[in-house]
């Protein structure tokens, strides 16, 4: 009974976290609903739902899509397992829309995309009935004229030569009438629009595609100055361009506003033969420890611990404002999967966790310890990043293409480890990898 009372009252206190901002009304705002990038997940859009919130839009209008197989297949017609194809991932996004739309009781939504996800959004508008449910479609970073026009990948679903992206081109004015597009671009520094097959594999290849892939004829083109695939969605600049572009004015701040009360919830999505799905864990055991900002040393027992049933949850959890965070995930089929974070601003239920497994090239390390951004990527001379006071090895120089950085440190006993990106900092611990753990040090502002 105890235990009862108390997960009603932090539903409450859900409930009453979503009221910390003057809300708009909500007759006049559309929901909408944001469409992860290939591989991911619904929780890379954490920072942008608290940037629309912390501007008042209301925060049961803002929803996102966790597609069951992100990852895209090979050849698009042809099954391969764990992976989905243009037409699948088109499904998921209509059935979520309709989700949505009774939800809330609007006839139209808005949809937001990153990279793969503006895929599926034009194909359901174009040809998924979505066009009579959609008031405005953003898309940042997709590569709407594909990644390469090479012959060897011409059944891909990002081959600009496709059959895929031949069809949503087809027309002399690339979007749908009735629906207003927007898309955002960097100016050079998104590797998936890049004249040269460095990032596909094939350096000094060239692709085919201009820095201007993402941009489609009748839509409003956005163009902002250094920012990488990743930042084309999940970056500060691109909420402003989203938010004025459903709005009609610019928002009144880009920061995140703080909350005085914060429960966190999500799910457990698993890794299945070393591809990424969205498919919930059950049996995870999640434990949340509060640690010392500076050590990262545990402050004692863990705050919250919960076993995930079928349906993946491993929440609520009442956090505290300020308070720098360890989520250890100890599921079947994978490492023990320590993530610190720094300390959470505002209430989600899409703080998802995804335990990893340690490589077999790195069994026999003393640790394995990473540094992570899930929602962009790291760029020598344009950011600041560094792990235990090195600059992790294999972060490619020029254009940012790497969202991990990992260190392999020796045997030892347990000790911190410092984290840096830019200007903010955090601390982890060298769990040893012999014992099956695995160490992540996430950035995620």
């Amino acid at each position: 009974m105890q235990q009862l009372a108390r997960r009603s009252f932090l539903i409450l206190l859900l409930a009453l976290a979503g009221c910390a901002q003057l809300p708009e009304a909500a007759d006049r705002q559309p929901p909408i609903v944001f469409v992860h990038g290939n591989g991911d997940m619904a929780a890379q859009w954490i920072t942008t739902v608290w940037r629309f919130e912390s501007n008042g839009y209301p925060r049961d209008l803002l929803h996102a899509i966790d597609f069951r197989h992100p990852l895209a297949r090979s050849v698009d017609a042809q099954p391969q397992a764990l992976r989905s194809s243009s037409t699948e991932s088109m499904q998921q996004l209509a059935e979520k829309v309709e989700e949505v739309k009774r939800a809330t009781g609007h006839d139209k939504v808005v949809l937001v995309g990153n990279s793969r996800g503006g895929n599926a959004i034009r194909n359901y508008i174009k040809n998924g009935g979505g066009a009579a449910s959609v008031s405005h479609a953003i898309l940042g970073g997709t590569p709407n004229h594909g990644t390469s026009d090479w012959e060897e990948s011409r059944g891909n679903e990002f081959n600009g030569k496709g059959p895929f992206l031949t069809q949503l081109n087809a027309s002399a004015n690339e979007v749908v009438e009735g629906v207003r597009f927007m898309t955002i671009r960097s100016d050079s520094n998104d590797k998936y629009a890049h004249p040269d097959g460095r990032f596909l594999g094939k350096p000094g290849r060239p692709t085919g595609v201009g820095h201007d892939g993402p941009a489609l004829k009748g839509a409003e083109n956005v163009v902002i100055p250094k920012i990488d695939h990743r930042e084309t969605s999940y970056g500060e600049p691109a909420f402003a361009e989203m938010y004025r572009f459903i709005t009609g004015r610019r928002p009144a701040q880009t920061s995140i506003a703080a909350e005085q009360r914060i429960v966190l919830d999500g799910k457990v999505n698993g890794m299945q033969a070393g591809v990424p799905t969205n498919l919930p864990v059950a049996g995870a055991r999640v434990e949340v420890y509060e640690v010392a900002p500076d050590t990262g040393e545990r402050r004692g027992a863990a705050v919250h611990a919960r076993t995930t049933a079928t349906d993946g949850p491993w929440g609520l959890f009442a956090a505290q404002a300020g308070a720098y965070y360890e989520f250890v995930v100890t599921a079947p089929g994978h490492s023990i999967t320590h993530v610190y974070r720094s300390p959470f601003p505002r209430s989600s239920k899409l703080v998802h966790l995804r335990p990893a497994t340690i490589a077999k090239a790195d069994a026999s390390a003393g640790s394995v310890v990473s540094i992570s951004r899930p929602r962009g990527y790291f760029g020598h001379g344009r950011d600041i990043f560094t792990l235990d006071g090195k600059v992790p090895p294999g972060i490619n120089e020029g254009v940012p293409g790497v969202a991990v950085g990992k260190l392999l440190l020796p045997a030892g006993p347990l000790r911190a480890v410092r984290a840096r990106f830019n200007g903010e900092s955090m601390t982890v611990r060298n769990w040893p990898a012999r014992d099956g753990h695995i160490v992540f040090a996430e950035f995620h502002y």
